[in-house]
């Protein structure tokens, strides 16, 4: 038998292997959303996230998650100084921003014997609604890494960090260049963490 016989052989049965160990899970998962946006003074706002998913289980160690998540998002008392034309003086106003997406993600899921999980991977954040004055991406692009303990039941208890990589808000409105302690810089960016529970269906 010729060594190219032999090789589509073992690839065959690999596949064969391969699909053998696979399945497919749906489940939920919803927690607390922290969030805030970098290169300014502010609060970090909380809220929550919701989603569902299918995880693919390809080997005893290594799952691949597709998602679609509800996440609230953005910042709390962000200082903006301005020149109030009315009063002819300088006023301060703190704002809370809302930022809320529809965030879709593709994780890399490594799952110890022992139940230890390592998440990560990308996520498209599509817009719902916002509040923002003046907006520069419409959408958001980001990576995903966290850490969690799954049980046998199918309940996991998850943490998540989630970094955008788009300028999201227009600094010309909220900038601060009078005064250094309002602190804002020109790539305002996501930063999300999140923490919470999520349940996979079936055995």
């Amino acid at each position: 038998m010729s060594k190219k016989y032999v090789l589509l052989i073992a690839v065959f049965f690999a596949v064969f292997n391969i699909q053998a160990q696979m399945s497919v899970k749906p489940g939920l998962r919803g927690g607390f959303s922290f969030s805030t946006i970098s290169e300014m003074h502010a609060d970090y706002k909380t809220d929550f996230y919701a989603g569902g998913f299918a995880e693919i289980k390809i080997t005893k160690l290594y799952a691949l998650q597709p998602e679609i998540n509800y996440s609230r998002q953005g910042s709390n008392n962000v200082s903006r100084k301005y020149y109030d034309q009315n009063t002819q003086t300088d006023r301060v106003e703190y704002l809370d921003l809302e930022i809320n997406y529809l965030s879709l993600s593709v994780m890399n899921k490594f799952t110890l014997p022992q139940g230890i999980q390592f998440q990560a991977g990308p996520t498209l954040d599509i817009l719902m609604n916002d509040n923002l004055a003046v907006r520069k991406a419409q959408n958001d692009l980001g990576l995903v890494l966290g850490v969690a303990y799954a049980l046998p039941s199918g309940l996991t208890f998850e943490a998540r960090f989630k970094k955008g990589l788009l300028d999201v808000l227009s600094s010309d409105y909220y900038q601060n260049d009078s005064n250094n302690y309002y602190l804002f810089g020109d790539y305002n960016t996501n930063i999300n963490f999140q923490l919470g529970v999520s349940y996979s269906f079936g055995k």
